[in-house]
């Protein structure tokens, strides 16, 4: 709690802190949320482990990669924003993992059957009929994704009630048919539910400039309103809860036995 920090000085902290890559140390003291129980990193390092050629999905800053302690003599990663690129360049290239500039939507710039494991953790959207080209046969499929209506009491604090279509998107069960329609076999779907709580107001700004698809168009100046009242009501009424929710899908593509 920072009771005795203003308005002011909380968001324009907020504002000045940066929010490059998927470090979320400044968080530390401010904000928390539960962890879901499968560890994905750990679960994601053994796989890299035993891995000769693993492809990384939108990859932020490649924290998340880096954290392995062993990556596959092949390794490559790709990012759509320019400033994540260099950070994960700057990270990743000293364990010899190579980062590819690659927009989200954009398809895969690898060739057919290239790796065995494909990894991504929280990508905007998976395109599987990409990722079952690029898996060679027996190839597995790693991730752990947004799931839906994920931290929803922070977007209709600001945006109102959201449309049952937008809050039912990021089904599990969606993934697992896209994922069958691309010819993949789901052999892993685990979900949870998970509680966050946001201690001041800098942190809900920071997480807003951070995970920019919350709210859109997210500006101090534009929801300077609904900050302050928020600002007074965790002050009054303590830390202001939300959950996320999340979920694990491993799938592998038919053929001979994964090495992974």
């Amino acid at each position: 709690m920072r009771a005795d920090r203003t308005f002011e000085e909380l968001v324009r902290e907020a504002v000045d802190a940066s929010v490059d890559g998927w470090d979320f140390s400044w968080f530390e003291g401010r904000a928390t949320e539960e962890r879901p129980p499968w560890g994905y990193a750990r679960s994601m390092a053994e796989r890299l482990g035993r891995a000769s050629a693993a492809l990384d999905i939108q990859t932020g800053g490649g924290e998340v990669l880096a954290s392995a302690p062993a990556l596959p003599p092949v390794t490559a990663a790709t990012e759509g924003w320019p400033a994540n690129v260099a950070r994960a360049t700057a990270l990743l290239h000293p364990r010899g993992a190579v980062v590819v500039a690659s927009p989200e939507d954009a398809p895969l710039p690898f060739g057919d059957a290239a790796f065995d494991l494909v990894t991504s953790r929280h990508p905007v959207r998976t395109y599987w009929h990409e990722v079952a080209r690029v898996l060679r046969p027996g190839g597995t499929y790693f991730s752990q994704q947004v799931g839906p209506a994920s931290a929803f009491e922070v977007v209709e604090y600001f945006l109102g009630p959201q449309p049952e279509e937008v809050r039912g998107a990021r089904d599990p069960r969606r993934a697992r048919a896209e994922a069958e329609a691309a010819g993949l076999e789901v052999v892993d779907l685990q979900e949870a539910r998970l509680r966050m709580e946001f201690h001041d107001i800098g942190a809900v700004v920071h997480f807003l400039r951070k995970v920019i698809w919350m709210v859109p168009g997210f500006t101090v100046k534009r929801y300077e309103p609904r900050l302050r009242s928020l600002h007074e009501r965790i002050r009054s009424e303590g830390p202001f809860v939300a959950h996320s929710t999340r979920f694990l899908v491993e799938a592998r593509k038919p053929g001979v036995a994964a090495s992974t």
